[in-house]
């Protein structure tokens, strides 16, 4: 199954290297390009796309809120949103997450991390890039005030061991490390992450980074 990109990107020569990148990888495609998000979130719709690799600085409508405008759109829900920017900082972090991109990239990045970025996003996993989780947990380690749990109820639904799976996974840890520091199988780590997220209900990996904060469950500078 060919995986349909759309490149949101106000810079024409970026986009025309990760096309050539992306049109030369099989089972990918790129099927628009945009560069701005009023006609990223069109060019999804229209051609069905699995995927957009979305620049946060456009003119007009900027990344943020064109992928608020794709995952609040029950048309669209099964478009993820991959953000490739140079401005992996805390504000942009915690509001693409919250906007429900599916992870983080930089431009920065060599060809094969992008090719396995837009691959893993694709399957439905996130992916927060180091700079992104480090900048996510600045954005909370600089808060004026401790963080208020927005969400008591499900909280108080977790298990003491999902509760402790929360607190390695907002830490940055993969399933594989989490699995190694409680001594489960991996298996057993991605059914209590799946358990966790639907409780919390949130769709990925990277919202739970934000809750874990938010709720106070992890605090920047403690174990």
């Amino acid at each position: 199954m060919t995986i349909r990109v759309v490149l949101a990107d106000d810079q024409a020569l970026l986009r025309g290297m990760i096309r050539l990148l992306i049109d030369n990888t099989p089972g990918m495609e790129v099927v628009g390009e945009a560069a701005n998000g009023a006609d990223a979130v069109a060019l999804a719709r229209e051609h069905r796309a699995d995927v957009v690799l979305m620049d946060i600085r456009m003119p007009e409508v900027d990344g943020l809120e064109a992928t608020r405008m794709l995952t609040s759109d029950e048309h669209l829900c099964d478009v993820k949103v991959l953000i490739l920017t140079t401005f992996e900082v805390d504000e942009y972090v915690a509001e693409a997450i919250r906007a429900g991109a599916s992870g983080f990239i930089g431009k920065g990045a060599d060809p094969a991390e992008l090719v396995g970025a837009i691959e893993t996003v694709a399957a439905g996993e996130s992916l927060l890039s180091t700079a992104a989780t480090r900048a996510l947990m600045e954005r909370f380690r600089h808060l004026s005030e401790p963080p208020v749990n927005r969400r008591p109820e499900q909280m108080e639904l977790l298990t003491p061991r999902e509760r402790e799976t929360l607190t390695l996974v907002a830490q940055g840890l993969t399933n594989n490390e989490i699995s190694a520091r409680l001594q489960l199988s991996p298996h057993t780590v991605k059914t209590h992450v799946n358990r966790t997220m639907a409780k919390l209900g949130v769709s990925d990996r990277a919202q739970l980074v934000v809750i874990a904060y938010e709720s106070g469950l992890v605090r920047p500078g403690r174990p």
